[in-house]
């Protein structure tokens, strides 16, 4: 697994940062025609834009681009650069004559390390008008500018995380991707062997399990609203609308095998699901690899940051 989403066809990344800020948004665009979309929202604190057209029951079948960003909800405005730049394409569903994008759209919550700073309409434009299909820059990019980890003991004992992405080629042409930034109130763990990749440090600077500490420890209340991971799952498969959200929802798996803890009350976390639409598979199989796929992008997430705003990242240590 050591693609990317844009390994799926169709799908294309951009990225654009406040460098002073440290903050920005990510953009994945769907091709002219849009890509079939669901979404599953699990985190109990969550910044989102769109995310009611995508539910089955409802008219549009497909989204046209999503948007990741930080700023909290501030950064939702990125979505509209976004907006703007996919009409002067003429890209979007037509209704009495106009061309109607549809963008949805997730943040996390980066405002103490950005300095209150925000993505904006302008560099959420600036994000679309620079997506390719060249494999995805990782770390300290788009929306993982502001990404931190392991925030249970406050921000001075946290570290520095980003976005990271990763994609499955399988048999009969079948490709599933994943790009996520990653900004959990928890820690990231490597399921295979129960490592600690980034996360809460203790006294000497040693990365920790967030779960294990605050089952130790306790949790005070109003100290750690620094969080949200919100990611995107694309494939090449056939997908219904209905059979998009399920996938989103099964994708969730990934932050529960790497994330601890994760969808907190003061996490939003939220994945997008997307189907390009070319090629038959079983649902269970796509819903395995996609599970698969999403938690090696956390784990690139953490390890292809690097340190900044005081904060090591896991290549530090």
């Amino acid at each position: 697994m050591t693609g990317t989403i844009v390994d799926v066809p169709g799908i294309t990344v951009g990225h654009a940062e406040d460098a002073a800020g440290r903050t920005g948004c990510t953009v994945i665009l769907c091709g002219p025609q849009g890509a079939v979309a669901g979404v599953d929202v699990r985190g109990s604190a969550p910044g989102t834009r769109e995310t009611d057209a995508l539910d089955p029951v409802n008219l549009v079948d497909r989204a046209h681009a999503i948007v990741l960003a930080g700023g909290s909800a501030f950064g939702l405005d990125a979505a509209t650069g976004v907006m703007t730049w996919l009409h002067e394409q003429k890209i979007g569903i037509e209704a009495a004559g106009f061309i109607v994008p549809i963008v949805p759209a997730a943040v996390l919550f980066d405002l103490p390390f950005s300095g209150g700073r925000h993505p904006d309409r302008a560099l959420g434009y600036a994000a679309a008008r620079s997506a390719s299909a060249s494999r995805v820059p990782e770390g300290n990019v788009g929306a993982g500018s502001g990404a931190t980890v392991g925030k249970v003991r406050g921000m001075e004992f946290a570290m520095k995380s980003g976005l990271g992405s990763a994609s499955f080629h399988g048999g009969g042409g079948l490709i599933v991707g994943a790009i996520v930034a990653v900004n959990a109130l928890g820690s990231v763990v490597d399921p295979h062997d129960g490592r600690v990749l980034a996360g809460v440090r203790d006294d000497c600077g040693v990365p920790q399990n967030a779960a294990a500490y605050l089952i130790e420890h306790g949790f005070e209340e109003g100290r750690f609203v620094t969080n949200t991971t919100i990611g995107v799952l694309a494939t090449n498969a056939k997908l219904t609308k209905a059979q998009a959200k399920k996938l989103a929802s099964w994708s969730h798996d990934a932050y529960a095998r790497t994330i601890a803890p994760v969808h907190t009350m003061l996490d939003g976390d939220t994945i997008f699901a997307l189907g390009t639409g070319t090629v038959d598979a079983s649902e269970n199989l796509v819903g395995t690899i996609a599970v698969e796929v999403m938690s090696q992008a956390v784990l690139r997430a953490a390890t292809q940051a690097y340190g900044a705003g005081g904060l090591p990242a896991h290549r530090d240590l």
